[in-house]
């Protein structure tokens, strides 16, 4: 006979790398009700970013989430630029589509990896992660690190990549293609993978729209989406390529449109290089006028949205960023009730979530008067209170 249960994931478990709280709701194995709290580890970059210069904010953003680290500069440096109204050298343009197309492969066989761990499918954890190896090489040839990139400024990038160096880099990336299409082949292919993820998880169309799903997420449920295209940047309106769109909105939809996307990018990144002109790969940008703007791009998860306003001094005064991730947590709501429990650690995971990217703050106000009811300090005061609660009881 089947009863009413609930299950908590989190908000530290070994599917999640960061702090994330969902609460599932029970009728025996079926899950009715999906409960999500975010912001275990707000950092308040947004705040942060209003005490430093223009130049500065572009290095602290790169660390909203360290698989986003040339997406999210370059969607707030975008926005600076349209405040300014600034030319960017073409050369710089196709320096920056290398590294974002780069970031993109690392991301997607990243996730393909962890996705094959969390099914207790090492072998594709394995193959995942040594394919990706040589980009995460080819990275740090062109910007010194495999992480944080600190290579895309306010009016172009920072650094050159030479003649001698881009051929490294395409020859690396473009060496992985035979492996990443065996991979792709194999995952595609798999009885078992079929068994574990088609079907499973389903966000539906009309689900994506409602939520507005972004990314491998969207395009996973056939939402034909992609900023890259859709409101062109850097230099992909300059480079053939295509974007790859799913019906199922399955789990096995997001993996397929992942490994396909990490091959065109070795396609977008073999003619970036190919083709990328001399000249300039800087404009010497020194003021920013007051205004306001907003810059997005497609990062690896979907859009990433940067809204910044000045009032002409070195300091933005309001810097607003929504991650791709903002989207896509809550669609668990559509793609978690009505599965078995045992398919929501992999449907959670199904979107590559970056939690720190969704977190937000909330104040607790008074209904009537407007006004907080805790400051700061006795927020602090009433999470200790509440932990010593707790410890005693355990």
């Amino acid at each position: 006979m089947s009863h009413k249960s609930m299950i908590s994931i989190g908000p530290f478990h070994p599917l999640q790398e960061e702090a994330e709280f969902f609460q599932l709701y029970l009728d025996g194995e079926k899950v009715v009700d999906v409960d999500v709290r975010i912001s275990y580890t707000h950092r308040g970059i947004e705040k942060l970013n209003e005490s430093k210069t223009f130049d500065q904010v572009a290095f602290v953003v790169e660390r909203v989430c360290g698989i986003c680290s040339a997406s999210h500069p370059l969607a707030y440096i975008q926005a600076v630029e349209d405040i300014a109204h600034v030319k960017v050298p073409e050369r710089a343009l196709y320096l920056r589509t290398i590294v974002n197309e780069m970031e993109r492969i690392h991301s997607h066989l990243l996730w393909v990896g962890l996705a094959g761990h969390f099914l207790g499918y090492n072998t594709v954890f394995m193959w995942a992660w040594k394919y990706r190896e040589p980009t995460m090489e080819a990275l740090e040839i062109a910007t010194g690190s495999r992480v944080n990139y600190a290579n895309c400024k306010i009016g172009g990038v920072r650094r050159d990549i030479t003649d001698e160096h881009l051929k490294m880099i395409d020859r690396l990336v473009t060496g992985t293609r035979g492996d990443i299409e065996m991979l792709t082949a194999a995952v595609v292919d798999d009885p078992v993978l079929h068994a574990r993820l088609k079907g499973v998880g389903v966000l539906s169309k009309a689900d994506a729209y409602a939520y507005g799903a972004c990314g491998p997420t969207g395009r996973g449920s056939g939402m034909p989406i992609d900023v890259r295209r859709d409101d062109p940047y850097a230099a992909y309106d300059r480079i053939d390529w295509n974007i790859f769109v799913e019906e199922t909105g399955d789990v096995f939809a997001k993996a397929k449109i992942r490994l396909l996307e990490a091959l065109e990018s070795i396609k977008i990144i073999h003619q970036a290089i190919r083709d990328i002109p001399g000249g300039e790969i800087d404009a010497k940008v020194e003021n920013i006028p007051a205004g306001e703007a907003i810059g997005h791009v497609e990062a690896p998860r979907g859009e990433t949205f940067h809204y910044v306003r000045s009032d002409g001094s070195n300091y933005p005064v309001r810097h607003k960023i929504r991650a791709p991730s903002y989207n896509n947590v809550p669609t668990f709501k559509a793609s978690c009730i009505g599965a078995d429990i045992s398919d929501v650690a992999i449907t959670l995971a199904s979107v590559d979530p970056c939690y720190s990217c969704t977190e937000r703050m909330c104040t607790a106000v008074d209904a009537e008067s407007g006004k907080e009811m805790f400051d700061f300090a006795q927020l602090v005061k009433l999470s200790q209170e509440k932990t010593e609660r707790i410890r005693k009881q355990v």
